[in-house]
């Protein structure tokens, strides 16, 4: 029986070797049932070796996982039955319907969201008769949503949901990704779009090098709350910056303040503005974005050369996973 409690998903010291490479060193981190939690690290960081294992689709050299209380390593039925998963790519019968393929899929669960609500849901209602090899790249992965959704899943794994989507259909994706977790889903998700990281992730741990360097909200994840801002703005043309409450330094035709403590310094400059009439223009507050700190965090390259080697992919080992094994049947 799986175990009752608070915690999704937790991880152990997690570790997985190929050879004289080692994939995932010592990580560990747990997922709260509910949660959004993202997974971000660079190709080859071992980010995709640690998913799979959570999946339950490779084994582990060492360390302790539970998946809704269940070591995914025995691939248990019912654990398979409360997952839900959406690869980067599936292989779906293209000559199959949109509504062929949900049914069908619908049927390995014992109780499975309606298909129509489904087709509703990742926006394909109009193409429900539509056949897969006619539908056009985002159409295909909103389907890849639709298959990861349709058992009505307690956790979802959320592989680059948006890949390849326009601004407007990732922008549905991520409703569709808040209305599953205000349903009370646990959502692990992977993306390299740091603003999708930072919309939608409760919490995000970034993995470089086979090791989680840095957990935490995105808003606060390196500090970033608390790093330095740096106010910029402009002053009409006869104005000259030496009568300024606070030093700056020119960034090409901007001014520039940088500081910890923005409120006073933003004080001081907007009660100088007033007091003297002059205008600050194209005022603007920027601390380091969720970008900023992952590329300081993942600075060194794709995790010490694990890409590229001889049959490898994105972590530099085999190819782990079959679109067609994502099903709870034995």
């Amino acid at each position: 029986m799986a175990e009752p409690g608070a915690t999704a998903v937790s991880v152990q010291g997690l570790r997985k070797r190929y050879g004289d490479l080692e994939a995932v060193r010592g990580v560990s981190f747990q997922v709260a049932r509910g949660e959004v939690f993202g997974l971000l690290g660079p190709n080859g960081a071992g980010k995709t070796t640690a998913v799979e294992i959570l999946e339950g689709f490779r084994g582990r050299d060492a360390g302790e996982v539970r998946v809704l209380g269940y070591d995914p390593a025995s691939r248990p039925r019912a654990l398979r039955e409360r997952i839900g998963i959406v690869l980067q790519e599936c292989a779906v019968e293209p000559y199959l319907t949109v509504r062929e393929v949900l049914r069908r899929n619908a049927s390995y669960y014992p109780a499975p969201r309606p298909v129509a609500e489904v087709a509703e849901l990742v926006g394909l209602a109009a193409m429900a008769d539509v056949k897969v090899a006619k539908l056009s790249g985002g159409q295909q992965r909103r389907l890849d949503v639709g298959l990861g959704i349709i058992g009505r899943p307690e956790l979802i794994f959320l592989d680059e949901p948006t890949t390849g989507f326009d601004p407007t259909a990732r922008r549905g994706a991520w409703d569709l990704v808040r209305s599953l977790s205000d349903g009370g889903a646990t959502i692990i998700l992977t993306t390299h779009y740091m603003d999708e990281a930072e919309a939608l992730a409760d919490r995000v741990a970034v993995i470089a090098r086979g090791q989680i360097v840095a957990e935490g909200p995105p808003s606060s994840l390196g500090g970033r709350d608390v790093s330095e801002a740096k106010l910029r703005f402009r002053l009409p043309e006869d104005c000259s910056s030496t009568s300024l409450p606070v030093p700056v330094h020119e960034v090409g035709d901007l001014l520039e303040v940088a500081t910890t403590d923005e409120v006073e310094v933003l004080h001081l400059l907007t009660g100088w503005s007033l007091a003297e009439g002059v205008p600050l223009l194209g005022l603007s507050v920027e601390r380091l974005t969720l970008e900023d700190v992952y590329l300081r965090l993942t600075a060194g390259g794709d995790a010490g050369g694990t890409v590229g080697a001889p049959g490898a992919l994105a972590d530099g080992v085999p190819a782990g996973r079959s679109a067609e094994r994502w099903t709870p049947a034995p």
